[in-house]
């Protein structure tokens, strides 16, 4: 699984070069990074108490960071229910979006679900949001409903997506490809 591996080439100003994304458990000591990343990228950004409550979900939630250095660049979370797990939320600093650093918390959160025995993987996406859609095709998502006005504030209607069978061979294949990939390639997109 790739966990820490990434080097990132080229970079926005002010970071060092060749630095290493790593991936960790979100903590506590990382939330004020991520509220300063929820208002930039979420019209209506969670709260950071509901951080803070998703965090002690310790048995039903899985929350990472992505670091360079100690920058927080993104962040992501996943929600399990018997043999789904539903992406809550994924983000990544816009001075660091076409980086890929989307598709390597992508990568891990797809496998979190599989080692913890999930079959599916679903989630919700403005349906405006296309390079955030494509990439989650790219992970085998396909749309399968609606919700109506799901982002009051912009007007949006959610577009929600399902991936079946993640925990098939097919699946892992899918996500070695991908893997690779994202290995092959010299820089970090969302």
């Amino acid at each position: 699984m790739l966990w820490s591996m990434l080097m990132i080439r080229s970079k926005p100003q002010g970071t060092k070069a060749n630095a290493t994304l790593r991936l960790v458990q979100l903590r506590r000591r990382h939330l004020r990074a991520v509220m300063r990343i929820e208002q930039q990228v979420y019209p209506r950004p969670w709260s950071y108490g509901m951080f803070l409550s998703e965090l002690g979900l310790k048995s039903s939630r899985f929350y990472q960071a992505g670091l360079l250095g100690n920058q927080l660049v993104g962040y992501s979370g996943l929600m399990f229910s018997d043999q789904e797990a539903h992406i809550t939320t994924i983000a990544v600093d816009p001075s660091w979006y076409r980086y890929k650093i989307g598709t390597h918390l992508m990568l891990s959160m797809a496998h979190i679900a599989q080692y913890r025995g999930a079959h599916h993987l679903s989630l919700e996406v403005r349906v405006g949001n296309i390079p955030a859609r494509s990439m989650y095709t790219k992970f085998g998502f396909q749309p399968v409903g609606i919700r109506k006005n799901y982002y009051p504030e912009t007007n949006e209607d959610a577009l929600v997506m399902w991936t079946q069978d993640i925990n098939l061979p097919s699946y892992y294949r899918r996500l070695a490809e991908l893997e690779a990939s994202l290995l092959a390639s010299s820089s970090i997109d969302k």
